[in-house]
């Protein structure tokens, strides 16, 4: 039987009205939410096509691979267990609004904050600059940050149809990047341009366990292995934080009830394609040796991109341009989205009491105007970066923090879902009813619990060995805990918020996604053609 949550004002508050002119408005189509859902923001951006560099430097190529496939399994088991939440409850605020609803007001209003500080854009920007330095060093990076800025701010401006929109044809050109990357990088590991078989030499060569598994920061034996194949964990977190951003478009998609189950489905698909299965990834560790000295951070330059070193180390004229150049518009596509959730999720906290309320006003297309310049006014942060040299280190800094900050998320994701499975089963929840149902269950959304307590307590594990202390790498790396850990008990403390009882949560009856109507925002398809589009999108 349902109950419903009657003494409880912070989940009461996270339902928005079903009507009126100044609500968030279901703008995004079927195939804007499936596009998103395929190249979730980092997965396909800064994350893939930079952070990777990184992450082969640290850890060797078989850390690489194993590392970044271990996450994609974590993220899927996220989006079973976020998928089966968000499905039945599309309201706005994403899963920073079910921990309010399903776990407490405290987690909910830490998750929140967190999740804002995670969607900065500084990362990002800081990345834009990174890869222009690879046609010009004379410019300052601040003036590329600025237009890179001002191109993000324009397409969010616009609400979430232009965004939708023009994420949908940046996806576009994302995969069509990838696979051509991919496509390409067989060719050259087979000797199809040199002559010469690549092959697994930079796996074998020299021919010792140091070179398959890098020895972190220096640190020697086995210790060093470890500090390096772990090192890889943070780097792949940060490429796929971003995978539950459908779930933050959830409250202004269309037919939530039918698309969002179709993205949660996909997930798992394009996890395997594009990370997951480890084709880039794989392909990039077989082309670039792991000791390219290009690779390290402090070259702050698009030419730091293995994928751009792998084309140049070929010998193929222009094409590292060209490379470069849809490297270049991934991370506008990434910045873009990462302006939209920043925007979204700081609206959330505003209708939840939990922010300044001036900050719900929004514009008649459905833009929450004031959270909009706060995430411009975050996003000029990223200037800080912009003296020379600067570019590279910051963004490995915002690597660092942001993944931190991210797996955080993951976590508190993990634990709503527990406390939301459990109050199904203390109120005898009929699951039969639910548009989406996690076949991983509980079991997972325990284990993904624990693998991201592990992945954040040893991430900064290096600076405790001797001899290897760096303040600024154990900030980055344990600051956001800290940080997490005291917003939670200040506000616990503060509110005198607790646990929501299992047998008092409100699982939305006025406002599940069984109770909204359904309309056809996509014509039925009438040949095989555009059957396959259907099914593909």
């Amino acid at each position: 039987m349902e109950k419903e949550l009657n003494n409880c004002t912070s989940a009461s508050n996270i339902d928005p009205p079903s009507s009126g002119t100044n609500d968030l408005q279901r703008q995004l189509k079927n195939r804007h939410v499936a596009m998103i859902s395929v190249t979730f923001p980092r997965t396909s951006g800064t994350g893939l096509f930079i952070g990777t560099g990184t992450a082969l430097s640290h850890g060797g190529p078989a850390s690489l691979v194993i590392g970044y496939a271990f996450t994609g399994i974590l993220a899927w088991a996220l989006m079973c267990s976020l998928g089966e939440m968000i499905c039945h409850l599309p309201v706005a605020g994403g899963h920073t609004s079910l921990a309010f609803r399903f776990f407490s007001p405290s987690m909910g209003f830490t998750l929140g904050w967190a999740y804002w500080y995670t969607w900065s854009l500084t990362a990002e920007l800081a990345a834009s600059a990174i890869l222009i330095r690879f046609w010009t060093t004379s410019i300052n990076p601040a003036l590329w940050m600025i237009i890179f800025l001002i191109g993000v701010s324009l397409i969010n401006l616009g609400g979430a149809r232009l965004y939708g929109e023009m994420e949908f044809w940046f996806c576009s050109i994302k995969i069509v990047t990838i696979v051509g990357v991919v496509i390409l990088g067989i060719i050259l590991d087979l000797g199809g341009v040199t002559g010469e078989r690549i092959g697994f030499r930079y796996w074998r060569d020299p021919g010792h366990i140091e070179i398959i598994f890098h020895q972190y920061a220096g640190v020697p034996g086995a210790a060093g292995r470890f500090c390096g194949f772990f090192s890889v964990f943070i780097t792949a977190a940060f490429s796929y934080i971003g995978i539950e951003f459908s779930a933050m478009a959830a409250a202004e998609a269309k037919n939530p009830r039918r698309n969002m189950p179709k993205a949660i489905r996909r997930v798992f698909g394009r996890v395997l394609l594009f990370v997951g299965s480890s084709l880039e990834v794989g392909t990039l560790a077989l082309l670039v040796p792991s000791n390219e000295p290009r690779l390290k951070l402090a070259v702050a330059t698009g030419a730091k991109s293995p994928f751009v070193i792998a084309v140049q180390n070929a010998g193929i004229r222009g094409l590292p341009s060209v490379i470069n150049a849809s490297l270049l518009t991934s991370a506008l596509s990434s910045g873009s989205s990462i302006l939209y959730v920043c925007t979204r999720t700081l609206y959330g906290l505003s209708i939840s009491g939990n922010a300044p309320r001036f900050l719900s006003k929004l514009t008649s297309n459905g833009l929450p105007i004031y959270c909009y310049f706060v995430g411009i006014a975050m996003g000029s942060l990223s200037l800080m970066s912009a003296g020379e040299g600067k570019a590279g280190r910051v963004f490995g800094f915002l690597v660092s923090m942001t993944s931190v900050s991210g797996l955080l998320t993951w976590a508190s994701i993990f634990a709503t879902y527990i406390r939301f499975h459990g109050g199904m089963a203390v109120q005898r929840y009929d699951k039969s009813q639910l548009p989406y149902r996690s076949p991983l269950g509980p079991k997972a959304a325990w284990g993904g619990l624990l693998c991201c307590v592990v992945i954040i307590i040893t991430n900064g594990f290096g600076v405790f060995l001797k001899g290897s202390w760096d303040f600024e790498t154990f900030f980055t790396c344990y600051f956001p805990v800290v940080a997490y850990i005291l917003t939670f008990i200040a506000h616990s403390w503060w509110t005198g918020s607790k646990l929501v009882a299992k047998g008092s949560m409100d699982f939305g009856k006025s406002y599940a996604a069984s109770s909204l109507p359904i309309e056809e925002d996509e014509p039925i398809p009438k040949n095989l053609l555009e059957k396959i589009w259907q099914f593909l999108m």
